[in-house]
């Protein structure tokens, strides 16, 4: 057994290994239910509880995109941004446009439909406020576009285009799969299968026009319509002045 690590390797363990790190400080840190009832104590029910998912959504948009990124960039300082998708390519930018307006469309659509789903409604708004003003609702699609853009840059960027450059696109695509759709299971098993096509279609979107934006813009329109469709129909919340 040859157990010799190779500086290469690094091109493939970085981005698992930190993203997974990245992950487990975020998904324990949000579990916390010592850390919650802290902001609850300060701040009461809903203003803690909101703030608490903002900060850990800003938490884990560091931990989960902008920290493995920049291990990577570092470990390999002839990479630049552009080789973990964070840019923008001339001659790809309408069909990036494109497909970030077509598809935006299509998941907005679908999040219409699933509004008043008895397990959508269990999943969002995450932040269970029982009344929701305007600094609140803005405060929440903030955090979730700071948290999406990591997201994003993890799974469509960091882990996706260096590990094409080494193992291949199909073997890159179903290391995506496999982790994308894992971190969904806590959200059910129709959101675990459905992040299956989603994965592949984002991943191949991202390879062909060698950028994260499609991918970022797609899911944060599809948390956005989510969140603000759960909020209408949630019987137990309302939006309130002030």
């Amino acid at each position: 057994m040859d157990l010799t690590f190779y500086h290469e390797n690094l091109r493939i363990f970085i981005p698992i290994v930190a993203g997974l790190i990245g992950f487990i400080i975020f998904w324990f840190t949000q579990k916390s239910d010592r850390l919650k009832q802290k902001y609850l104590n300060r701040l009461g029910q809903d203003k803690g509880s909101a703030r608490f998912i903002n900060s850990t959504r800003y938490l884990g948009g560091f931990t989960i995109g902008i920290l493995p990124s920049v291990v990577y960039l570092i470990a390999f300082p002839e990479t630049s941004f552009s080789d973990v998708g964070l840019t923008l390519y001339r001659d790809t930018i309408i069909k990036t446009i494109l497909w970030i307006v077509g598809l935006s469309i299509v998941v907005i659509m679908l999040a219409f439909f699933s509004a008043r789903k008895p397990e959508n409604l269990i999943n969002y708004p995450q932040i269970r406020a029982a009344e929701w003003n305007r600094k609140m609702i803005a405060g929440n699609m903030v955090s979730w576009a700071a948290y999406l853009l990591g997201y994003e840059l993890f799974f469509r960027g960091v882990l996706l285009f260096p590990l094409v450059g080494n193992i291949g696109l199909w073997p890159a695509i179903a290391v995506n799969i496999g982790l994308y759709s894992a971190t969904h299971i806590p959200k059910g098993l129709s959101e675990t299968i459905g992040a299956i096509p989603l994965s592949i279609v984002l991943c191949l979107l991202s390879v062909s026009t060698g950028t994260i934006w499609i991918a970022f813009f797609v899911h944060l329109a599809m948390a956005w319509t989510n969140f603000l469709t759960a909020l209408k129909h949630n019987p137990e919340m309302k939006i309130v002045k002030g």
